[in-house]
């Protein structure tokens, strides 16, 4: 379980984690991740009507939660992350969904790591025109 100071609640955290952050997708959920510097690392998570019935949504929630409190032991600061899962995580394994969130979860971090932004470019300042400087 996650404790309260590691959820995403607000919708305007989740907006900015989404739009800010680096996003990494994989068959069973899609992984948004953006850095918090010195703040608590928190967890939100996105399971739609089309995962499933409410049984079915629950149980890939609590999957995904646990997959997040053990990279909280790992990493308790400096990452905000929003996990939406796919209408394939349904039918996943633990270990497949637990698979898939690691490998995004890495693949973001190394993004974040190199510096790349959300539209894929490293540092380069876009002109008025859309391409690169």
């Amino acid at each position: 379980m996650l404790a309260a100071a590691h959820r995403l609640r607000s919708g305007a955290d989740f907006t900015h984690t989404v739009r800010s952050g680096v996003r990494q997708g994989r068959r069973n959920v899609v992984l948004y991740a953006a850095p918090t510097g010195e703040r608590a690392s928190r967890f939100g998570f996105i399971v739609s009507k089309a995962v499933g019935n409410a049984v079915t949504r629950n149980l890939v929630k609590r999957r995904l939660r646990e997959a997040a409190a053990s990279t909280v032991r790992v990493r308790p600061v400096g990452l905000d992350v929003v996990v939406r899962a796919l209408p394939a995580s349904s039918t996943a394994s633990w270990d497949d969904l637990s698979t898939d969130y690691e490998s995004a979860l890495g693949a973001a971090l190394r993004r974040l790591e190199r510096g790349t932004g959300p539209d894929g470019a490293a540092g380069r300042e876009r002109t008025a025109d859309g391409s690169g400087g």
